[in-house]
């Protein structure tokens, strides 16, 4: 049943680690514990082995490297530091509040956009069923009206008539065309542009950006928080972002601090544009304050709540157009359906 780990399953795992930790039980012991409670067998697996490795002299960081699919960079450094500077249980205890947060995050996202996708999947699959089995039956049925069909009828017919004789390659090239472009965009030389792209599109685009602007933060606020070198802080970080824009500015970041500039100076390059005044001019006074890590980490909790004020503004703002959308489609073809047959029944009586 449980082929697979959940970022939920790394979350707890990670939280009552802390907890069994901070309250002195030994590492070996503590894993022993987890494993008895794991209820995912991928998971009670990794817990058996990282035991193990422990029971033999070998760190916990170096332990959870062996599952790199599982455990990234941000999670192995911050372990990795926390054993080295004896403040494992703090650093457990950080990065457990900080995936809790990044779950939160996942989640908000895909609320907003679940509403929307529901509604846009719903409305192409009726539609698909009504054009290619309703619409065409009313072909025959319209045509054998001896009288002068209203305009919208026409144009009904006119769809109907096209379902009709090509309906099943229309959806077809619809369905291939989608598969098609989904293959194209993953492809090395378009999917650049492709997130060029998203970062515009409006609402949409600034949701995009918030998150990866909150997981920016957030992250390096606390690598640089539990000691880690800043350039090793960013490396890791942009490992941790899904949006190539974001990444190439972060690895351009990295990269302008190897040749001696500080972050203010490098955030002001035409390639960091990505990063709005306000997130520049903070981590420009950040760093000039020695407080660096604090600032990052209040513009993460920031820009997570621009994303709950964007959530809320985009279900509002969608809700209304597309029952607007879907009100029109439906009027106009009641309107012609039940125009011609009123007009039949009209001069029947006559």
């Amino acid at each position: 049943m449980f082929d697979h780990l959940t970022y939920l399953d790394k979350v707890l795992f990670t939280k009552h680690l802390s907890v069994l930790i901070r309250a002195g039980i030994p590492l070996v012991t503590s894993l022993t514990t987890l494993e008895a409670q794991a209820k995912n067998p991928l998971l009670k697996s990794i817990i058996i082995h990282l035991g193990e490795e422990v029971k033999n002299g070998q760190s916990l960081a170096r332990s959870l490297s062996r599952y790199p699919h599982i455990f990234d960079n941000f999670y192995l450094g911050l372990i990795e530091v926390g054993e080295s500077s004896g403040s494992l249980e703090e650093n457990l205890e950080f990065l457990a509040k900080q995936m809790a947060k990044d779950y939160n995050l996942r989640n908000k996202i895909r609320g907003a956009l679940l509403y929307p996708g529901i509604v846009f999947l719903a409305t192409f699959i009726m539609g698909g069923f009504i054009s290619l089995f309703i619409l065409p039956k009313l072909v025959d049925f319209f045509t054998a009206f001896e009288t002068n069909l209203p305009l919208a009828t026409i144009i009904l017919l006119s769809i109907a008539n096209f379902m009709k004789n090509y309906g099943f390659l229309f959806f077809g090239s619809l369905i291939t065309l989608f598969i098609f472009t989904s293959l194209a965009i993953n492809l090395p030389a378009i999917k650049p542009y492709y997130h060029q792209f998203l970062l515009r599109l409006p609402m949409i685009g600034n949701l995009i950006a918030y998150s990866q602007l909150s997981r920016f933060a957030r992250n390096l606020g606390t690598l640089i928080k539990s000691g880690v070198p800043l350039s090793q802080s960013l490396t890791v970080t942009s490992g941790t972002l899904s949006n190539l824009s974001f990444i190439s500015a972060v690895q351009a970041m990295n990269q302008h601090l190897t040749k001696g500039k500080n972050l203010a100076d490098t955030l002001s390059q035409s390639r960091l544009q990505v990063f709005p005044p306000l997130a520049r001019e903070m981590i420009s006074v950040g760093e000039k304050t020695g407080k660096i890590d604090e600032t990052l980490l209040y513009l993460g909790d920031f820009y997570e709540e621009e994303i709950d004020d964007i959530s809320k503004n985009l279900s509002t703002t969608l809700e209304p157009i597309l029952l607007i959308v879907i009100g029109l489609v439906v009027g106009f073809v009641a309107l012609a359906i039940i125009s011609p047959i009123y007009e039949l029944t009209g001069s029947i009586r006559r």
